[in-house]
């Protein structure tokens, strides 16, 4: 017979299970959710039991898609060509003929009044630049300047209250942070792709200047060709970068693209409104990425950051007190690694500006005031009206550097980085020519060549070298 104690026991153990399923089911079958959340714009990043929902990239989207308007150009091109039946009659058979070239590309409005960013290949000699926005408006747009050393360029199309996008902050970009590229590949109008930032500070050795500045972001994000000069913004709908770059062996997108960081864009965009030029600051010495072997060689703790190899005489790294063998680590507060990041600080800055730099010295660290310098060892900023007139018969020149003096085995010269049609390029001179007698007579500056011009009537005798080290002669009448 059951007991009044047998049937308590029975009630206690039945508790006590309940109690027990409820505890492991909460355990094992019950996982609470970790919410994530983001500003209102982006959908929350929720963690599940079944994986990571993605990031919302509408708010991005709808927030700069029409902030990103086609560039369509126009220019000229040149043909010539021998007509044998010319030569027979006249004895000169050369036919040259203007064609008509039409190119496309993208571009970014970065503010209401209508200033717009692109690349500098996308409106290289461009006789004709029409603007079309998302609403299918079209636009003459002014070239207010451009910069082959950034591959950067600034338009202009009248109006008022268009809409833009704001600047972010390109060096805050951590790697594996999600961006979407905006622009029109392909002429397809308003094209928006995805992906995550890949790599910073890229120097690819793409841009076809002197003093080019690469410090490329890379990205997974598919571009192709007409996305040039395109947005890079991040999930908030800021700008971040100008796409610019793929690699790629069949000209389609390959997996890599490659965007300016907004902070280049954003100072070559201020020098380019205020001057019309860009002020280039320069740290005035010959810059190598550290390595294992350089560091073993020289007894350097360290295989990161940036080694001086050599000073130049009136720069301002000299002035400072920096010395050859130094190893560039740190810009103001910035950490350097190579000679990307440490060109892209000081493109933050303009001649006459000072900074912090710090190296290792003898393996220790040293800090010095620089005041930073212009190209001719100066601290004032140089204005449009300046370059303006380093334009003549649609070739535009440069100083060349040491280094090219040095490589090439020349003492003097002066370097042909732009062409446009006129009579150099007529003459079947290329870019990159460098001229080191004109007339006989030594070119050793801009100047010199100027005057030389200035005083010939009559025909033009060149000599010169192109920087693959092939000797070349030319010719043409003034």
């Amino acid at each position: 017979m059951r007991t009044r104690r047998y049937y308590i026991e029975i009630a206690l153990i039945a508790i006590f299970s309940a109690l027990l399923s409820v505890a492991a089911y909460h355990q094992f079958y019950h996982k609470p959710q970790i919410v994530y959340n983001y500003p209102n714009y982006a959908r929350q990043v929720v963690y599940t039991d079944t994986g990571v929902q993605p990031i919302d990239f509408t708010y991005a989207a709808e927030q700069t898609i029409h902030a990103v308007v086609h560039v369509r150009t126009k220019s000229k091109t040149q043909t010539t060509y021998r007509n044998p039946i010319y030569e027979f009659f006249y004895g000169d058979g050369t036919i040259t003929r203007e064609q008509p070239v039409v190119g496309f590309g993208s571009g970014v409005i970065i503010s209401p009044d209508g200033y717009i960013v692109t690349n500098h290949h996308v409106i290289k000699g461009a006789e004709e630049i029409v603007v079309k926005l998302n609403d299918n408006r079209e636009f003459d747009a002014k070239l207010i300047g451009s910069d082959p050393s950034t591959d950067l360029a600034l338009l202009k199309i009248e109006g008022k209250n268009f809409p833009f996008i704001p600047f972010g902050n390109s060096d805050a970009l951590r790697v594996g942070e999600w961006v979407l590229a905006v622009g029109n590949p392909y002429n397809l109008t308003s094209t928006v792709t995805a992906g995550i930032v890949s790599a910073k500070a890229r120097n690819l050795n793409i841009i076809n200047d002197n003093y080019r500045l690469e410090s490329f972001i890379q990205t997974d994000a598919a571009l192709n060709p007409g996305n040039s000069g395109g947005a890079l913004v991040n999930t908030r709908g800021e700008l971040v970068g100008i796409n610019t770059a793929i690699l790629s062996p069949s000209g389609g997108y390959a997996g890599n693209s490659f965007a300016i960081p907004v902070t280049i864009v954003k100072k070559v965009v201020d020098d380019l409104r205020e001057f019309g030029v860009v002020q280039r600051a320069f740290l005035g010495i010959t810059p190598t990425d550290m390595n294992a072997e350089i560091a073993k060689q020289h007894d350097i703790a360290t295989t990161i950051g940036v080694y001086v190899s050599d000073v130049r005489e009136t720069g301002a790294a000299k002035e400072a007190g920096i010395k050859k063998g130094d190893v560039v680590i740190k810009i103001n507060d910035a950490a350097i690694q190579n000679t990307a990041e440490l060109q892209e600080q000081l493109s933050k800055y303009r001649p006459g500006d000072k900074i912090k730099v710090t190296v290792l010295r003898d393996n220790k660290e040293k800090t010095f005031d620089v005041i930073l310098r212009n190209l001719q060892g100066e601290t004032k900023v140089v204005k449009s009206t300046d370059v303006a007139e380093t334009v003549i018969f649609g070739a535009k020149f440069a100083e060349i550097t040491e280094e090219e003096k040095r490589n090439l085995g020349i003492r003097y010269g002066v370097k042909i980085v732009e062409l446009t049609p006129g009579k150099f390029s007529k003459a079947g001179i290329e870019e990159g020519f460098i001229i080191t007698r004109m007339n006989n007579k030594p070119v050793t500056s801009i100047a010199e060549l100027k005057k030389i011009l200035n005083n010939t009537r009559g025909g033009v005798y060149i000599e010169g070298i192109y920087p693959n080290g092939v000797i070349a002669y030319y010719a043409f009448g003034i």
